[in-house]
């Protein structure tokens, strides 16, 4: 992997500790945050092993936050060719991955699905999951189907039965993507499913061992812990493959004494590396990949960049979290939770017209600064 965003810190020595701007720095690292990356965007995605996507538009955003050459145009266009698509798979949620990813970590985070389906089992009066995905197959293979149609045609199937727990079985059981136009940039399109073979014309294909997730969740957000993987994979139980890959890895700890996990070659930049600001997405996988936030968000502002289920989107200045952003008609709404100093105040301007300009070239927009109120 090959080193970048600042030189690697001579304190960082295997089982040393890492201090919370330790941890931040490297992670902005490998996030492609510290430094822009000239990365093509498809490697991007899939080095970031994906980006969340519950909405269609923040991964766009993330990109353009990470890529020194990016335009929505070239994620759309690799949507529109399926060469990534939106699939429900990380934490339940639904990420755009490369088709390669679809294909493989979907069925890496199935004990997840399965504990899903548990839950609405009693809803099945009876009916068999195997047989219920078998239907649901031939059902979206033969045309795209909303979870509304898929609700009705299996509940023609098994009428005993909850449709709602019918359809969240076929979701569980199988891969399912969302079709285009729904992700494609400036478009619309509601939520219609396949299967992801169906709709990327080829074999679904085996689990990936999960010493080989674990090392690339590692380079894409280490140094991190056990429970950290598993905060980021909605999965239990990964102790034993951080244990059997333990000989290969850098072990440290952090400010509290959590043993955290590394690649040995992985950028690890000094604490006082620059990190400028960055316009992040609401979900982006930044701020929900570890199970201790503290790296990216301070303990004074835990909690304020969500409400309920729904995440704001994020201001980050010196990388770390500091406030919130929004476009309300042509006006980039800036909220800090702290006033910045006029030299930040430019930098942050600075980078939201960049922002600006990737997004939506050729627009005019003006930028404010409020405050976040506290609740």
């Amino acid at each position: 992997m090959a080193r970048s965003g600042g030189k690697r810190s001579g304190a960082a020595a295997s089982g040393s500790v890492l201090g919370v701007r330790a941890l931040n720095r490297a992670t902005l690292a490998r996030q492609l945050l510290l430094a822009r990356s000239g990365r093509p965007v498809l490697d991007a995605v899939g080095h970031l092993v994906g980006l969340q996507a519950q909405n269609t538009k923040p991964p766009y955003y993330a990109l353009a936050a990470r890529l020194a050459e990016f335009a929505p145009e070239r994620l759309s266009a690799l949507m529109a060719g399926r060469e990534v698509a939106r699939i429900v798979t990380l934490r339940s949620t639904i990420h755009t991955h490369t088709a390669e990813d679809c294909l493989t970590l979907r069925p890496f985070v199935q004990p997840a699905r399965d504990r899903e389906l548990g839950a609405f089992r009693a809803g099945l009066a009876g009916a068999d999951p195997g047989r219920i995905a078998a239907v649901a197959r031939d059902l979206v293979e033969a045309e795209p189907r909303t979870m509304a149609g898929l609700r009705q045609a299996l509940g023609a199937v098994w009428p005993e039965a909850d449709p709602r727990a019918l359809a969240v079985a076929a979701r569980c059981t199988l891969p399912l993507v969302q079709v285009t136009p729904r992700g494609l940039w400036e478009e619309s399109g509601q939520v219609a499913l396949t299967t992801v073979e169906h709709w990327l014309g080829r074999p679904a294909e085996p689990a990936p061992a999960p010493d080989a997730v674990v090392l690339r969740y590692l380079a894409a957000f280490g140094p991190a812990s056990v429970r950290d993987m598993q905060s980021w994979a909605g999965l239990t139980r990964l102790k034993a493959v951080f244990e059997r890959l333990r000989p290969a890895l850098a072990t440290f700890r952090d400010p509290d004494g959590v043993e955290l996990f590394d690649l040995p070659d992985a950028p690890r930049p000094d604490p006082d590396t620059p990190a400028p600001p960055r316009f992040l997405p609401e979900f982006d996988n930044l701020l929900l990949a570890h199970a201790d936030r503290s790296r990216v968000v301070p303990p004074a502002h835990r909690g304020r960049n969500w409400r309920g289920n729904q995440a704001y989107r994020t201001l980050l200045v010196d990388g770390f979290l500091a406030g919130l952003w929004q476009l309300d008609g042509h006006t980039l709404v800036i909220e800090t939770f702290e006033e910045p100093d006029r030299a930040r105040r430019e930098e942050v301007c600075a980078e939201g017209e960049r922002m600006l300009a990737v997004m939506h070239p050729g627009a005019a927009y003006d930028i404010r600064f409020g405050s976040v109120a506290r609740t």
